[in-house]
């Protein structure tokens, strides 16, 4: 009992410093020099089989082999690949039906999981775990991925063209110390406890607690939030309105902006630069839109350009990823649970670039399907420019209201 004790240490002092091939061999020579019975004792010393060390003591008495080598050439269970080699053309149509395989395919309306592609494969006489499944499709260079949104559809002739007009634009302006904003109503919220998007930090296990279904509360209704930002100073002005998204409520939000702000700090200026998408409440074919900024620059006496940017690109005006995006990034995570809540987050929002934003609450009523007549629009004092009249286009104010007070 004592050798068996001895021998025990001993091996638990080295095994571990021994890679596989060196540990049997090890084994084998101890139970060589144990004598009769050595295999079993080293055996119930070391916990190894002993066919394992009877295998390793034919290593001894056979030539000598690569000493880099832990095992023969062609040991190990072979790849599942290698046992089957239709394997890997079976998965490749199952993951790409529309290409290689059948379109039809039933696997093309589920989830392609990795246990449904093994059962798809096992069907057609493939078999394999999900787990290779997963190590084959990482083979060959997939991963899991959410949809990207990158398509635009169709892209007018003149895209870049207006991009380059709009940028010039903004560049004379900024150069004369004069005001460029940007414009555009952010994603409408539900107000209450509901979910948003993202995380934040909380005690651990203790989530914030919100609605399961996001039913719009009749009494706290939704929040429209609608902003200016102002290119040159980089800072936002956000109206959040809680009855409708339109022209007169865009237009309202640029005023109150101006009363507030602009005014303030470019007391000199006579002309405003607007950059707006091509649809929306600011849309280029929205009249009431037009309708409003003439009342804007009857009432303050600033001439007003506007240049919009082309169909289907909304995501580059200015205001998406030099302000929106922040205050998304704000309040990711926490349920907007009131309108006063919506203001402070949005109001504290700022980067280490010098982003400041105010944000201010518009009770008012904006009723929608509002009619301009031909008549009216005909009167606006709308010059078109030359280079694609209908995005870019000059409101001047009427001599006769210049200086009148704002209602």
């Amino acid at each position: 009992m004592a050798v068996d004790v001895v021998l025990r240490r001993k091996l638990a002092t080295i095994l571990p410093h021994l890679n596989e091939k060196q540990r049997r061999l090890m084994l084998a020579a101890e139970a060589r020099a144990q004598g009769r019975g050595g295999v079993t004792r080293v055996a119930q010393a070391s916990g190894v089989s002993r066919p394992t060390i009877h295998k390793a003591l034919r290593e001894l008495d056979g030539p000598s082999s690569d000493p880099t080598r832990v095992r023969k050439p062609g040991g190990g269970r072979k790849r599942a690949r290698d046992r089957d080699p239709g394997l890997m053309p079976a998965l490749e149509e199952l993951i790409d039906p529309d290409t290689r395989g059948d379109p039809m395919s039933p696997l093309r309306w589920t989830c392609k999981s990795t246990r449904r592609l093994a059962a798809a494969l096992g069907e057609q006489g493939h078999p394999a775990s999900h787990d290779v499944v997963a190590n084959l499709l990482h083979e060959l260079d997939y991963s899991l991925q959410a949809p990207v949104k990158r398509l635009e559809g169709n892209q007018h002739p003149d895209r870049d063209g207006q991009f380059a007009y709009l940028n010039e634009q903004v560049k004379a302006f900024l150069a004369q110390g004069l005001p460029a904003v940007s414009v555009d109503a952010k994603k409408k919220e539900l107000v209450g406890a509901f979910k948003n998007g993202g995380r934040e930090w909380q005690p651990k296990g203790e989530p914030e607690s919100v609605e399961v279904h996001d039913f719009m509360d009749r009494e706290l209704g939704k929040a429209i939030p609608y902003g200016v930002y102002d290119v040159g100073r980089n800072t936002g002005w956000i109206t959040v309105g809680n009855d409708h998204d339109t022209a007169a409520f865009a237009v309202a939000t640029l005023r109150r902006w101006w009363q507030a702000v602009g005014s303030q700090v470019y007391p000199e200026a006579k002309r405003l630069l607007i950059s707006a998408d091509g649809g929306g409440s600011n849309g280029y074919r929205v009249r009431l839109w037009k309708a409003e900024l003439q009342r804007f620059a009857d009432a303050t006496g600033v001439e007003v350009t506007v240049c919009h940017l082309p169909p289907g690109t909304s995501k580059w005006n200015k205001i998406e990823h030099r302000l929106f995006s922040f205050i998304s990034m704000n309040w990711r995570g926490r349920a907007l649970i009131s309108h006063q809540v919506i203001l402070k987050l949005i109001g504290a929002t700022t980067t280490r670039t010098g982003l400041r934003v105010h944000a201010e609450l518009d009770k008012g009523e904006y009723p929608t399907k509002v009619k301009v007549s031909d008549a009216e629009f005909d009167a606006l004092r709308l010059t078109p420019h030359q280079f694609h009249g209908e995005w870019n286009y000059t409101i001047t104010p009427n001599p006769e209201l210049i200086d009148k007070v704002i209602t």
